[in-house]
């Protein structure tokens, strides 16, 4: 079990969620972002709520750049179109980690609403394991919602499907994931699987447009 956790933009729509969840149920956290003020001030936002509860781990802001090298695990919650200029900068302090890729290529088109973004790698998923040549690459996280994992009064009941062609690294975040009640680990096999897994996450968009819900993912018959 990693000792600690850091989130790469950890303050975009997924990360802060995250952070809530597994600084809730014991894992310390680290927030990571361009602007060390901001990250600062979401992981103090975050640790009040934590605190409230009587309990819970540490988190702190750092710079993505800190973040990358105090986490045991860490889970990239970067925008895709960020990941390629920031990634390569991070290549040193990242090699030989666990890093968990949750990004989703997609476009949001007035009239159309979600479109998936193709990716000459295949995904998104894909592109990181290129850039990231070092660490050991790990997709999953996609279809958790956010709004759900940022309300600690929301009973959460949903399966977190995870890919990777590392065995350990898997194993890794899916104790990671386990920490979070409520969260069922499906295994989805290889790394390759993450452009299915990233378009399955562009129809949950879509069906949040049109039902306007946050849905998640349960599968049946495990």
């Amino acid at each position: 079990m990693p000792a600690s956790v850091s989130l790469i933009g950890g303050t975009g729509r997924l990360g802060p969620g995250l952070a809530l969840r597994l600084a809730a149920a014991g894992l310390p956290v680290v927030i990571g972002s361009r602007e060390r003020r901001r990250a600062e001030e979401r992981a103090a936002e975050i640790a009040g709520q934590v605190g409230a509860l009587g309990g819970g781990a540490a988190i702190r802001g750092a710079t993505n750049e800190e973040a990358a090298v105090a986490g045991n695990l860490v889970i990239l919650t970067v925008p895709f179109e960020a990941q390629s200029e920031l990634l390569p900068t991070l290549a040193g302090p990242l090699r030989g980690r666990v890093v968990v890729s949750t990004t989703v290529p997609v476009r949001f088109d007035p009239e159309l609403g979600p479109v998936a973004v193709r990716v000459a790698e295949g995904s998104a998923a894909e592109q990181v394991a290129a850039l990231l040549a070092g660490s050991r690459i790990v997709a999953g996280f996609h279809t958790v919602s956010s709004s759900h994992l940022s309300r600690l009064d929301r009973a959460l009941d949903e399966d977190v499907i995870i890919c990777g062609d590392d065995r350990d690294a898997k194993q890794q975040v899916g104790e990671v994931a386990g920490l979070i009640p409520g969260f069922r680990v499906v295994d989805a096999g290889r790394l390759g699987n993450a452009q299915h897994l990233e378009e399955l996450t562009v129809l949950l968009l879509s069906i949040n447009r049109l039902s306007h819900r946050s849905v998640g993912v349960r599968l049946t018959g495990l």
